[in-house]
């Protein structure tokens, strides 16, 4: 392909070194494989429509089969200058001749195969991340369920709330978790259309079989429209988005817990083995691995923005704008997104709640009143704003005085008011009360956390059913080929 007929000279060597590499080994590693997998569906298709011999198909088939035995080691070292598939269709044609080798490519072209192959190798690094995320899940649901009754105040603005329990904290991560899961599965429903067949953008006139093709590769579905095969590379922006949002539910869980961890709250503590010392103060015990969590987890969200960016105003066709700069910054987004997602199941699982220090600031920090103004609302008669009102002027003047709890300076100030029940009105009974809107309260969390555990349970099994259904696939083509190179002359 240095002489195409109509090109008589090879690429610039300084622009085929920035496009291609020196050599082709890294584009071996990260392509060859999905590239050869394609022509082996492609090649068992042709031959079963009659397109090309079964013949021919055979001893394409072996010389490729041979390629993928040996790693592909006759292309290693060796440059690419029209990139890497040329170099291996050339090497075919070497090896067997243009009558053989020089069909390959035939009711095919670059475009329908770089998209099919894109498809092909997002489906390890989209299950690593589902895999991880459900292994996440089921970190928060168990502690979520263990930490059930540890005591906490709930934050706002940062500063003490209403009292919650840390398992009910735990609960709206894993909450928001399930969506997350659940956006990154919409994401990657783009996955079940195979684009091949497509050609260049318009398709061919030769009587292929898509719906052959994407069977054999593990596809539900052919595309059904040619330009948009070669055209959309939505998917990638999809599933960056979908991973950008779960790195915001991850940033954020990081943020409280750099929080807890601090002496100064202390509620949460870590192992040895998840924290780092200073390289000069030997008090440190720093939980830097949360920070690395935030930044990895934002790395999607660059991506993203990257990505659109490059893809943004091109023409609706096949574009390396789209195909070949939007879509490279995905394979480091989902490798960080997963990360990220790995490192902070490690800390949800091994960190601890100090009970007593979440405990001592629920009590210090009021978090009780809202309660007190309810039962004065309930209990008294009086309207919540003025309830409200004098609530807030009895913990004003209990800090004032030295910072007496909740109740006692509430049965001192309201004497008056003996409708007013004081029981039960420390942190604890507050929270377990609390059984309505979504509350800490058993009933409502148990309810919360068996929804969530459904959620998790079905997609688990969607997950599985993704990952048995493409190895499925994969040991079917392997039968197409097996019975194709064991019967070349069956007409």
């Amino acid at each position: 392909m240095e002489n195409t007929g109509r090109i008589l000279h090879g690429l610039n060597p300084i622009a085929r070194r920035i496009l291609f590499g020196e050599t082709a080994d890294a584009a071996i590693d990260l392509e060859l494989e999905y590239s050869s997998e394609v022509d082996r569906a492609h090649v068992v298709m042709l031959a079963e429509r009659g397109v090309i011999t079964r013949a021919h198909a055979s001893i394409l088939m072996n010389a490729i089969n041979e390629l993928r035995t040996c790693d592909f080691a006759p292309l290693r070292g060796q440059a690419a200058p029209r990139g890497l598939y040329l170099l291996y269709e050339n090497y075919l044609i070497e090896k067997l001749g243009p009558e053989i080798g020089g069909v390959l490519q035939t009711a095919r072209s670059r475009n329908d195969l770089n998209a099919t192959i894109l498809y092909l190798r997002l489906r390890k690094p989209y299950l690593r991340l589902i895999k991880e995320a459900l292994r996440l899940q089921a970190v928060l649901l168990r502690r979520s369920n263990e930490f059930v009754e540890v005591v906490m105040p709930a934050y706002t603005h940062y500063q003490a709330a209403v009292p919650i329990t840390y398992g009910h904290y735990l609960a709206g991560i894993a909450t928001a978790l399930s969506r997350d899961l659940a956006g990154i599965f919409d994401a990657g429903s783009g996955l079940r259309r195979c684009p091949l067949g497509a050609g260049a953008v318009g398709g061919t006139s030769l009587p292929i079989d898509q719906s052959r093709t994407a069977s054999l590769l593990g596809f539900d579905e052919p595309a059904p429209h040619s330009i948009d095969a070669v055209a959309s590379r939505d998917i990638i922006l999809r599933l960056l988005g979908a991973a950008a949002i779960l790195g915001v539910t991850l940033s954020r869980l990081s943020a409280d817990l750099l929080i807890w961890t601090t002496g100064e709250f202390g509620f949460i503590a870590l192992p040895d083995t998840l924290v780092g010392s200073s390289s000069m103060m030997p008090q440190k015990r720093n939980p830097f691995i949360l920070e690395h969590v935030q930044g990895r987890s934002a790395s999607a969200l660059g991506a993203f923005v990257a990505a659109a960016t490059a893809a943004h105003a091109t023409p609706f066709t096949n574009s390396i704008a789209v195909g070949t700069e939007a879509v490279k910054h995905i394979w480091k987004a989902l490798e960080e997104a997963t990360e990220a997602t790995t490192l902070m199941r490690l800390l949800v699982d091994a960190g601890r709640p100090c009970r007593q220090s979440m405990l001592d600031r629920a009590i210090e920090g009021y978090t009780s009143a809202t309660e007190l103004a309810n039962r004065l609302m309930v209990e008294g008669g009086m309207p919540f704003r003025l309830a409200h009102l004098t609530v807030g002027a009895i913990i004003r003047l209990a800090i004032e005085q030295g910072g007496s709890p909740l109740e006692q300076a509430a049965s001192t100030a309201l004497q008056a008011e003996r409708a007013v029940s004081m029981e039960g009105l420390d942190p604890t009974a507050v929270a377990r009360r609390a059984i309505y809107g979504g509350g800490p309260g058993a009933v409502s969390l148990a309810a919360c956390l068996k929804t969530v555990r459904a959620q998790s349970i079905a997609q688990i099994k969607r997950g599985r059913e993704l990952a048995q259904k493409w190895r499925a696939a994969g040991l079917a083509l392997d039968n197409a080929v097996k019975i194709l190179c064991s019967n070349p002359n069956l007409s």
